[in-house]
């Protein structure tokens, strides 16, 4: 039975698991899917590459929104489907977005998605343009119609992540400030709203620290998974190489009534690009989370990641474990510490 607990989650009777292997970690206790990656290139009739993508339980299954690189270039969100959360089928056309009257709303691009349930509805979140990167947003409570939401945030923002329950009665959001390009810097930060429209708040979460391999900026990555310890983040890292950024995955633990505030931040990364699926492709040196399946009963923790800008990636954890390296490693500074208002 685990000391830390996976709070207000339902068990996941057929979780994609697969044992660590034999040996002790040299690093954080998480390892690879040995099958990895388990998405491909060119999976779809049009799409050359889908990564950076999430999933969730539903219905017995798993069920997820994809960014698929579409051959003319310009990135979209398709639907997935799966009975293991490993064996992937998609939907050929991309999502079909429409506004509260029913009528067609797509975007220009999406990219990145994220896909969080509160209550019985399903939140998707994405980047895309809206005059300058920013925030897409729509619900939907049977995969079928995606209504859209007003953009939480004027540009330039990417990486949002929703909580995937309200904290005093209020929708939260972590996002990255950013801007038009390829940032050179960016903090999380966290909002809140009384109805997913109206969006304030702000307070500051963490910034990039020191450590090399998140010394240059950080993003959010899966949605917060609520423990007894407190919400367990595991997010992206950049650091700069003569050869261009390198993305790790990173965690952190934040305080459970006020998010803004970080109890524990591991100084060491959990996973780096090592493996070829992760140092070769169309954007090299890249392991970029968005997604986690987590059991309650057993605390198991399947993390699903983009690779390569071109593949999707496959790690696994184990709650106490990671939680325990998490904080045995952990540094935290003032900026971490402190609410988040200046």
């Amino acid at each position: 039975m685990s000391n830390v607990k996976i709070l207000n989650s339902p068990p996941v009777l057929n979780m994609p698991w697969q044992d660590a292997p034999a040996g002790e970690f040299n690093g954080a206790p998480i390892w690879r899917y040995s099958e990895n990656p388990i998405i491909g290139r060119n999976p779809v009739k049009g799409v050359a590459r889908i990564f950076n993508s999430a999933v969730v339980p539903y219905e017995g299954k798993f069920i997820g929104v994809f960014r698929g690189e579409q051959v003319n270039g310009i990135p979209f969100i398709y639907l997935g489907h799966s009975e293991d959360a490993i064996h992937w089928t998609f939907d050929e056309e991309k999502i079909h977005f429409v506004d509260d009257e029913g009528k067609d709303f797509m975007p220009v691009y999406a990219y990145d998605p994220r896909l969080v349930k509160i209550d019985d509805t399903y939140y998707l979140i994405w980047c895309q343009d809206a005059y300058g990167a920013a925030i897409g947003m729509a619900k939907t409570t049977d995969f079928k119609t995606f209504t859209r939401i007003p953009n939480p945030f004027l540009p330039f923002n990417r990486n949002a992540v929703l909580f995937p329950r309200k904290i005093h009665d209020k929708y939260m959001m972590l996002s990255r400030p950013s801007d038009s390009g390829h940032t050179p810097f960016g903090d999380i930060y966290i909002s809140e709203s009384p109805d997913m429209v109206y969006w304030g708040r702000h307070r500051h979460v963490m910034g990039k620290s020191p450590e090399w391999w998140e010394s240059v900026k950080i993003g959010g990555g899966a949605a917060p998974i609520e423990t007894s310890e407190g919400w367990l983040l595991f997010y992206h890292g950049v650091t700069g190489t003569c050869n261009g950024f390198v993305y790790s995955i990173g965690g952190a633990i934040l305080d459970i009534d006020e998010p803004s505030k970080v109890l524990y931040r591991c100084e060491n990364f959990l996973l780096t690009p090592e493996e070829w699926y992760e140092e070769r492709g169309f954007v090299p040196n890249v392991t970029f989370p968005c997604a986690t399946i987590h059991d309650s009963a057993t605390g198991r923790i399947a993390i699903y990641y983009g690779a390569a800008d071109s593949y999707v990636a496959l790690a696994f954890t184990k709650l106490d474990d990671i939680v325990d390296y998490i904080k045995m490693h952990s540094v935290v500074r003032e900026s971490d510490t402190e609410i988040g208002i200046r």
